[in-house]
Formats: C-alpha cells, structure tokens, sequence
C-alpha cells in the first residue's frame, strides 16, 4: 500500500504501535472490507455512508477547535494591550486634572456635544452654591441653568436671569469672546471661551478683581481731577454756565451765573430741579413777542433734543440784553449758558446806523460817479467821432500827396532830392498808417464797426500773406514760414485779415534773426491760427500791456515803425468776432500769437447788419419762437423790443429755472435759445442750456450771450459745445444767428 493512509483508517491505527502490527491490522481491515462489500446490501451501504459523514465531521470540528484556540490567544494578547492602554489613558487623565488643578485660573472643558468632560476646583470658585454640582457629565444649558440661579452671580442693571443666559448663549455661539463678569461681593473675574478643533470648547475663568479695584480708583482720581479742573474752568469763563443730569438735577454752576441771576450763592445748591431754578428767575426777564419761559422748560423736557436751544432775553427796561444757549449732553442732561451781549448790541446797532448813512453816502458818490462816467463816456464817444472823421479828412490829403509824390519820383531819378523824395513818401506812409489804425481803434471802441461774418477759406488769405510779406522779412534777413492750409472758417474777412497782418507784422518788426512761423493746427472744436517768432520775448507783467493802445515794449523801435496800435487792434477785433485771442511767450524764448476760428459750414450767405435792422420784416418765413434767458430787466426788455420788432415771438424768463419750469408746463420747443451766461443765484447759463438739450436734443439751437471771457468759461462752453455771443451785442451777429444757417 503506497501513498498515505485516508483519515478513517489512520484514526484506528495507534501510533505506537510497530511496523508489524500495523501491518497486521491493515491486512485485517482490508478482509473485513472486502468481505462487506461482497455481503453488502442497500441498507448497508447507507449506514456505511453515514460513517464517512461522521469521521469527515469531526476533522472539520478538530481544525476549527485549532483555529479558536489561536484566536483566543490572540484575543487574550489584545486584552492585555487593552489594559495596558487603560491605565496608561487613566495615568494620562489624573496627569491631565493634577495639571489643570495646578492652573491658576478657572478651567473647564465641554465636548462637541456640549457635555462637561472635565474642571478644576478652581472654576466657578466665586459661585460656592453650585460648585458641588459641576460634575463630569453636566450640559452646557445645565450649566448655565446653574450659573444664573447663583446668589453670588452680579448682574447688570435691568438685566434678569433670563437675560443673561440669553447672553451667555449668544456669545457661546462664537469661536472666541472675552467678557468681564461680577461673581461674589466685589469679585470679578474675566470669563473667555475658545473653540477647540473637534468642536469642543474650553472656558477659563482668571480673577481680575484687583485690576478693577485699581482701575476704579485710578477713575476716582481722574474724576476727582477732572472736576476740579471742571470747576476751574466753569469759574475762568465769562459766562453763566449750569450744568444738569439727565434727571434734571443741578450738577454743577459757576459764580458767574449767580451773579447774572441775581441770586445768593446759597439760593444755588446742587441736586435743585431745573423747574424750581426756572421758577426763582423767570420773572427777572422779558422774552420776545410770542415767546416765554415755557418755551424753555418744553425743550428741556423733550425726550429728544434734536437742535440747541437758543434765544434772546432783556431785563431792565431793555437796557440789558442777554443771550440763552442750551444743548444736549450725550448722557440726556444738559448745558445752558447766559452770556450778556448788550455790549455786542449796542455796537452791532451803532453799526447798522453808521451803515445806514454810509451807504446815503456811497449812493451819493455812486450817482456823482455816474454822472462823472456818463460825462467821460460822451467825451470819449466825441473822442471817438472826432478822431474816426479827422482820420478819415485826413487820409484824402494824405492820398493826394502820395501822387503828387510819386510824379515827382518820375521827375527824380537820383541823387539827395531822390533820397530826399523816398523818404517823405516813407513818412506819409507810416502817418497813413497810423491814422488806418487810430480810425480802426476809434471804430471798434465806438461800438459802430461794421462786421460781415462769413465762410472765409484760408488757404487764399494764407497765400495772400506770404506774397505781402515775404520781401519785408528777406530785408531783415529772416526767413518767414507760412504753411499751406485748406480749411474755412467764419470770421469777418477785412477784420480777419487785418488781424494777421498785425501779428505778422510785429513778428517780424521786433525779430532780428531767425524765423517768423504762420501755421494752422486743430484744437478741440476750433481751429487756431498761430504766429511764432524767435525774437527777443515779452515777460510775464508786459504780457497784458502790449495790448493797450500806444504801448511798445521794446523802446528801440522808431515811430515810423507805429505807434503802438498793431496789437490794440488785434485784441479789440478778436473780441469782437468772438475768436479767442492768446499769447505764450517768455525772455529769450520768442513769443507765440493763437487765434481761436470757429470752423465753417456749407452755408448760404449770412444776412448783413444793415439787412437785419431795416424794416423790421422777419427774414424767417414761418416766423420763430425764441427761448430768451436773462436776469437783468433792462437788457432783456431792451432785446425782446429789438425781437419783436423783427417779426419773432418771444418767451422772456429771469432764470434757468423758470426757463425749465415754462417748457415743462407749455410742452413748447423753442426754434433758438438766447440764454444769459451769469444769472444770479442756481444755475448759470450752461447749466440752463444742458437742461434744455438734455429735453430737446443736442442741436437745439442756442447761443451763450456773456461778456466774460476767461479761459475757464471758454472751456466749459467748449466742452457743452455751446457758441458764444459776446456782449456787448451787435444787431448783424444777432441777426446772423436768428435768420442764417443754424450752426
């Protein structure tokens, strides 16, 4: 037999036995099975069944026996271990309370589940009543349960158990809060909660009643300081000062009040309701008409002083006056002061009546300086007709003898006459000249220059200038640069022209070497016309001179050269076409002239000032609304007379507001807008005109009419985009807006 022996047969062969005997009980076995297998029946067959099942068994009950027997090892080795880590977690927890126990402060410790783990004797130690009660196990509610039922837990005034653990559950709700908490008779102790990681929170309780005490005192002290130098200070002032609680009980006065009161210091004492004060000295004063003293009690008795309280009283037949000024205090008392003004009144009186007869006297010298004015302004106005009519007498003469001149020079070809003849026709000139230029002054200071404002292309004109003044620079030896241009503008072309034949001219009378600039260059909504030179420069304060008429910076020039009138022209003809006249210039560094253009538009031409004041026909043939917006009476009725009498209907307004007031309340679009820039008080005339076009459009027509020129007005108009008519304003530059092309 190979091989090893099937468990039911190996389990009936003892293992002591020996080889023989083994073998002799398997040979026996092996009769026995063979003969019952030979005599073996059905029944047989299932008994022997049966005993294979239970051998089978009970190997099966002896492996697992084997594998319990191994996991009851392991599971007395996992008990030793659990015991190891029990007495290392209960070494570790009396460790733990031996070192809080230790800790100075109050300590405490909750679980997730607000569930106390663990305190020291030392928490809620001011609280004796329920520190037998603080025991592992307690909640958090319980705890606070505890708390405000404690009859050594101090509380705020007002403030109810109830109140307080709402308190207490409120801040619980935060990670971290500190608060400072009055437990026993004087005890305080400062109570802070931190939240642990696992949701767990830690309170600790340290005892601050010394820090309070010595905070309390030091507050004492600085109290105590603080009234006298309260006192001190009450006592310096020069007026009646008492001071009341919110009780109204007096608090604290000084001498001074008394004094004013008429009052025995004695009669004054603190803790004197304000009613029985008011009733001691409401019949020493008389208060204004309609007013008395109750009306000082009423607002001492408001729940809510939202003003001072302030008001003026006499005493004495009136010859005292006094002034009573109470406020608020943040605790809901007050301060009232009483302040002796009759000084100030009697000044402030005697001042008024020395106004008074003051401004009798500036009207007097007003009306004596009108007529003064209105004398020099006929004297110039003569000044002025008579210079534009002896200007112009003389010119005929002047023209004459240029021809007889010049058939003389026919006559002269050489030698002193010859020099002699050139230079008499040198000195007409310049006479001729400056008496053009006294005429032009004497028109445009007359007011009765005569402007045709027109589309002016610029490349002509530009053209025209470099011819005429070309051979007049080369003779000084400078090279004059004027730059092409193609561009139109609207200007009066004789005044435009004689505009920049000034400027040119100066440019190159007071250059002595380099260039004379004439550009064109775009500027916001303008174009502007420059003339740059490299002469010499103008400083700073001779910047405005230049302009006045007569007035030459550099004394050199001759005055055969002029006489100062070149630049006066410029400036009175740019005002009065409204183009922006500029200079930037410094020593040393040449000087730059701008004139400001307003672009042209296709346009038919413009109606002459001539046309306009005619028969009084309106040119429109629908006839036209206008918007007119202007404060002063005098000039607005002046030019609603002058509108009506061309034909156009006018709405006159005083201001911006009432403007948008009327156009809101008719519904009524005006076809142009007159509107005046300086209109008192609100809003100003481009306020006035952005709230018009912000109702009708951006292309409501309209004109600025001021007569301030600064840089900063201009700026704001550029911006609005709104045109300008300058004040004062001429008849041909209104018609030109009312009945021209709308630009």
């Amino acid at each position: 037999m190979n091989g090893p022996l099937p468990p039911a047969l190996s389990a009936l062969i003892a293992p002591g036995d020996s080889v023989a005997r083994q073998n002799e009980k398997l040979l026996r076995i092996a009769e026995v099975l063979i003969r019952h297998a030979e005599e073996m029946t059905e029944d047989r067959g299932a008994a022997y069944a049966q005993f294979q099942r239970a051998a089978m068994l009970e190997d099966q009950v002896r492996a697992r026996t084997r594998d319990l027997e191994r996991a009851l090892d392991l599971l007395n080795a996992s008990n030793a271990q659990l015991a190891d880590a029990t007495r290392e977690k209960e070494a570790a927890r009396q460790n733990l309370a031996a070192a809080i126990e230790t800790v100075q402060e109050g300590f405490a410790l909750f679980d997730a589940q607000d569930v106390l783990v663990m305190c020291n004797s030392r928490f809620n130690a001011l609280l004796p009543d329920i520190r037998d009660h603080l025991v592992p196990g307690l909640t958090f509610e319980s705890y606070l349960d505890l708390a405000a039922g404690s009859m050594h837990l101090g509380m705020a005034d007002g403030m109810t158990p109830a109140d307080w653990i709402a308190m207490r559950r409120r801040r619980h709700e935060e990670h971290h809060f500190i608060l400072t908490q009055k437990m026993g008779r004087d005890r305080w102790v400062q109570v802070s909660e931190h939240r642990t990681r696992d949701g767990g929170t830690v309170i600790l309780q340290t005892e601050v009643t010394d820090l309070i005490r010595a905070e309390r005192a030091a507050r004492g002290r600085m109290l105590d300081d603080q009234a006298q130098i309260l006192r001190a200070t009450l006592e310096h002032l020069r007026l009646g000062v008492c001071i009341f609680d919110a009780r109204l009980h007096l608090l604290g006065w000084n001498g001074r009040l008394s004094e004013m009161l008429t009052l025995p210091r004695t009669r004054l004492r603190e803790g004197m309701h304000f009613d029985h004060l008011l009733e001691q000295v409401q019949g020493q004063f008389v208060f204004p008409p309609g007013l008395s003293a109750y009306r000082l009690a009423d607002w001492v008795r408001s729940v809510r002083r939202k003003e001072n309280f302030s008001i003026e009283v006499t005493r004495e037949g009136g010859a005292q006056i006094y002034a009573i000024f109470a406020q608020e205090l943040p605790d809901g008392g007050f301060v009232m002061s009483l302040d002796d003004v009759s000084a100030e009144r009697s000044a402030l009186a005697a001042l008024s009546r020395a106004n008074e007869t003051l401004e009798a006297r500036v009207m007097e010298r007003t009306l004596e300086l009108e007529d003064a004015l209105s004398q020099a302004e006929r004297a110039n106005a003569s000044r002025a007709r008579f210079v534009a009519a002896a200007s112009h007498d003389l010119l005929q003469p002047l023209s004459a003898a240029k021809l007889y001149l010049a058939s003389l020079s026919d006559e002269i070809e050489s030698g002193s006459s010859a020099r002699t003849l050139d230079k008499a026709q040198s000195a007409l000139g310049s006479v001729e000249a400056i008496l053009g230029a006294l005429l032009d002054i004497s028109r445009l200071e007359s007011g009765n220059a005569s402007v045709t404002v027109e589309a002016i292309a610029l490349g002509p004109l530009f053209r025209q200038l470099r011819d005429e003044f070309t051979p007049l620079a080369a003779l000084k030896g400078l090279e004059l640069v004027i730059r092409p241009v193609e561009a139109s503008v609207l200007s009066d072309r004789a005044y435009l022209r004689r505009i920049l034949q000034n400027l040119i001219s100066n440019a190159i009378r007071y250059t002595e070497k380099g260039r004379v600039f004439v550009g064109l260059r775009r500027r916001g909504p303008l174009w502007v016309a420059e003339v740059r030179d490299s002469g010499p420069g103008i400083a700073e304060p001779d910047q405005d001179l230049i302009f006045q008429e007569f007035h030459r910076v550099n004394g050199k020039a001759s005055a055969s050269e002029g006489m100062g009138l070149g630049l006066a022209i410029v400036e009175r003809a740019a005002s009065l076409l409204g183009h922006p006249l500029s200079l930037r210039s410094a020593p040393g560094c040449g000087s730059t002239f701008s004139l400001g253009l307003r672009p042209a538009r296709e346009a038919p031409p413009m109606v002459e000032q001539g046309t306009a004041m005619g028969a009084g026909i309106c040119a429109y043939p629908g006839g036209l609304l206008v918007l007119l917006v202007e404060n002063d009476e005098g000039l607005s009725r002046a030019m609603a007379q002058l509108l009506e009498k061309w034909g156009v209907t006018v709405l006159d307004v005083a201001s911006g507001e009432e403007a948008l007031e009327l156009v809101e309340a008719t519904g009524i679009a005006p076809d142009r807008c007159l509107i005046d820039y300086q209109l008192g008080e609100g809003m100003d005339g481009l306020d006035c005109l952005e709230a018009l076009r912000a109702r009708f459009g951006p292309d409501l027509p309209a004109r600025l009419v001021t007569a301030d020129r600064s840089p900063e007005m201009r700026a704001r108009a550029d911006v609005l985009g709104a045109e300008i008519l300058a004040k004062p304003i001429l008849p041909a530059a209104l018609s030109t807006f009312l009945f021209g092309p709308v630009s």
